[in-house]
């Protein structure tokens, strides 16, 4: 498979700078000569500069949990994707099912952020998914391909090829409920073939799609196996570093067998 192997760690609302410090400080050795995978931290913003300083010289990204699409403004409590990159910053997670849910975001935001976060040069980790209620009355794929249309409308090729996917099914975000590899695949597959009618199979072929739902070191083998799974975008078991290294060498582990 071309597609490399992408994990990343979404910390959420957890981890102070002091204990982002140290979260990074013991993974570095944990994951150290790893070049089978991009490993990524995700922290909060108060915690970015100190990550971003204990990762340097490590084989360890660091991404923002979100970016406003606008470069300056009256816009209390954002962050522009300029403030992002001069800390430091590689990549950025944009319409997080919990920014859909609690903090109003669209799938026109989405795209707005996308945008922004492309012309800075930020690497963007775009989240879909449907929650249970959708995906009980059939409406995944519909859910999904409306959310990849208006996420990535008037992105081009070139750029969309350097977006990853994050899959969410938010009835698996932190419940303990994981889809079964073979109904991640199934969804997977079906988020691909919508890249490849927006854009060519070729360019579908060249776009990560990782997994976010209660992935962890157990599971992500198996979950990584299938071919239109290319890593995981992980939370709680991210905020541990012997859990987030182990998931990332069993996630390449799956890779490896395919």
């Amino acid at each position: 498979m071309a597609r490399k192997v992408i994990i990343a760690g979404n910390w959420k609302m957890n981890k102070t700078a002091a204990e982002g410090k140290a979260l990074v400080e013991e993974l570095k050795p944990l994951v150290a000569g790893v070049t089978a995978a991009d490993i990524v931290v995700c922290p909060p913003f108060t915690t970015l500069g100190a990550v971003i300083e204990a990762a340097k010289g490590s084989n360890i990204k660091v991404g923002a949990q979100n970016v406003h699409w606008e470069k300056s403004g009256a816009f209390t409590g954002e962050i522009s994707a300029d403030m992002l990159v001069e800390a430091g910053v590689e990549y950025v997670i944009i319409g997080h099912s919990e920014r859909r849910q609690y903090f109003g975001e669209t799938d026109e935001t989405v795209n707005k952020r996308v945008k922004a976060a492309i012309a800075a040069g930020l690497k963007v980790i775009m989240c879909v998914g449907e929650t249970l209620e959708e995906r009980e009355s059939n409406k995944t794929q519909a859910v999904l391909d409306a959310q990849l249309e208006g996420g990535l409308a008037g992105i081009s090729a070139a750029d969309a090829e350097g977006i990853v996917i994050a899959y969410e099914p938010v009835w698996a975000i932190g419940t303990g409920k994981t889809a079964t590899p073979d109904v991640a695949e199934e969804t997977q597959a079906g988020i691909r073939a919508k890249l490849a009618a927006l854009y060519s199979k070729e360019v579908a072929e060249n776009i990560r799609i990782q997994y976010g739902g209660s992935m962890k070191a157990d599971n992500a083998e198996a979950l990584v196996s299938k071919k239109d799974i290319d890593g995981g975008l992980i939370g709680g078991a991210a905020l541990k570093a012997g859990s987030f290294a182990e998931l990332i060498a069993n996630g390449i582990k799956g890779a490896q067998s395919k």
